[in-house]
């Protein structure tokens, strides 16, 4: 059908008067539209990842993994048993007997199946409790893993929301033979990693203060009240708030005294120092620390008002700092577990003690050897024929097998950085030349 030149006209009119109207709103609304320099800029934006994420890339990848590797490798060979818990589970279980600050660190999703609440682990142990109760029995059982968690928040300044988390676990043993085992299992795995630092350890024993809390018959008020002081070392108000409880100066003396093990009982009152608990966890660690220094040569440090597992741990409890780092690389201590079958039995505490690190950590303390990386050479490669390459390919196998980086080119200009050697045709035969 033909359209007369009459009939256009008001359709153009029409379409000019609508520019025309678009670009005075676009003038008088500039922010309704973003300009192409606003687009680039969102575009990049968008590339960027959340405060605490980062991504781990090429050498760090690989050492990392190579890390992990070795790492569980150990622990398998001293008889811990691996397991790989999933990333989410329901928060009946991931949270049941959390402490406030692992809930927090916890991101919650909602299940899309059943629209129950799920979490996305922040810590692996209470996965491994929840294995232990249903796969540990009675007798001593001992696990390992490796894996990623996810935290709401970075622990400390520019600490990593993203850590992976490796770590052992004996339940089942009520002894310091348990933890004696765990820190000598701790020493001999960095001890083989040839890191350019040393581990400085920080031993305390909640049991102390929790004994202790329990003869002054502390109300829960006080308790945390004790805590937060220990925790800001605020001696001066510390003083002040023991004045005024019952066996305050024990309290007090744990600020005061707790870093001298051998003299701590002394400093104590006779209730405490007839206590066979406090007498027994004042024991545990003078031969821990004894143990360390004897056996590893290690640095060893005390603190009896290291509380921050309070609401979690049982016992002894310890620390690992990489040279002068504020941040601890290990930490481990006793807790509770459950016996098997405890759902039908009443809620039976299994003893339990273990340690956890964050591998990453160690990336900027440790170093692969060099690789060798190897190219074969592009052109002597177009031009073999089948038998050539065939034994071509024999070779590049046993390379790789050995470790060697082998690279086959897909054209002249595919060439990896750093190349150490060149697979080149010379003399009827592959050779493997030095750059």
């Amino acid at each position: 059908m033909s359209v007369s030149s009459d009939s256009v006209k008001p359709a153009q009119s029409n379409t000019i008067n609508q520019a025309v109207t678009q670009s005075a709103e676009n003038n008088a609304m500039p922010n309704r539209m973003p300009s192409l320099s606003n687009f680039a800029s969102d575009v990049a934006n968008s590339w960027l990842l959340p405060d605490g994420v980062v991504d781990v890339l090429f050498e760090d990848a690989h050492k990392q993994e190579v890390l992990r590797y070795q790492l569980t490798q150990q622990l398998i060979t001293h008889g811990y048993q691996l397991v790989n818990p999933p990333m989410i589970e329901f928060t009946e279980s991931l949270l049941s007997d959390a402490s406030e600050d692992l809930k927090r660190q916890t991101f919650k999703i909602i299940d899309q199946l059943t629209g129950r609440l799920m979490g996305l682990r922040a810590d692996i142990t209470p996965q491994i409790l929840r294995i232990d109760a249903h796969h540990g029995g009675t007798g001593i059982a001992r696990y390992c893993y490796a894996g990623d968690v996810i935290h709401t928040l970075p622990s400390g300044l520019f600490g990593s929301r993203t850590p992976l988390q490796l770590g052992a676990e004996i339940f089942g043993c009520a002894s310091l033979a348990a933890d004696i085992e765990l820190i000598d299992v701790l020493f001999g795995m960095v001890n083989k990693l040839n890191m350019s630092a040393a581990l400085h350890i920080d031993l305390g024993h909640v049991a102390i203060f929790k004994r202790l809390a329990e003869l002054a018959e502390l109300a829960e008020g006080d308790t945390e009240h004790l805590m937060h002081l220990y925790a800001n070392k605020n001696l001066p108000e510390l003083k002040r708030v023991c004045q005024i409880l019952p066996m305050g100066d024990d309290f007090y003396a744990l600020a005061r005294f707790g870093h001298d093990i051998a003299n701590l009982l002394v400093k104590l009152s006779a209730t405490a120092q007839q206590d066979a608990q406090v007498t027994a966890a004042v024991d545990e660690l003078q031969r821990l620390k004894t143990h360390l220094q004897d056996q590893w040569q290690c640095d060893v440090s005390i603190d009896v008002t290291e509380l921050s597992g309070y609401h979690y741990h049982t016992g002894i409890v310890f620390n690992g700092y990489i040279n002068s780092e504020t941040q601890p690389l290990v930490r481990g201590g006793r807790f509770d577990g459950m016996q098997s079958g405890s759902q039908l039995t009443g809620h039976e505490l299994r003893e339990a003690t273990g340690f956890s690190m964050d591998v990453s950590r160690l990336l900027a303390h440790t170093q692969l050897d060099a690789p060798t990386i190897v190219l074969v050479d592009f052109d002597a490669l177009n031009t073999a024929d089948h038998e050539q390459k065939q034994i071509l390919l024999q070779q590049v196998e046993s390379l790789r097998q050995q470790g060697y980086r082998v690279t086959m080119p897909l054209n002249a200009e595919d060439r990896p950085a750093a190349i150490t050697h060149y697979l080149n045709f010379v003399d009827n035969q592959w050779q493997l030349q030095t750059v």
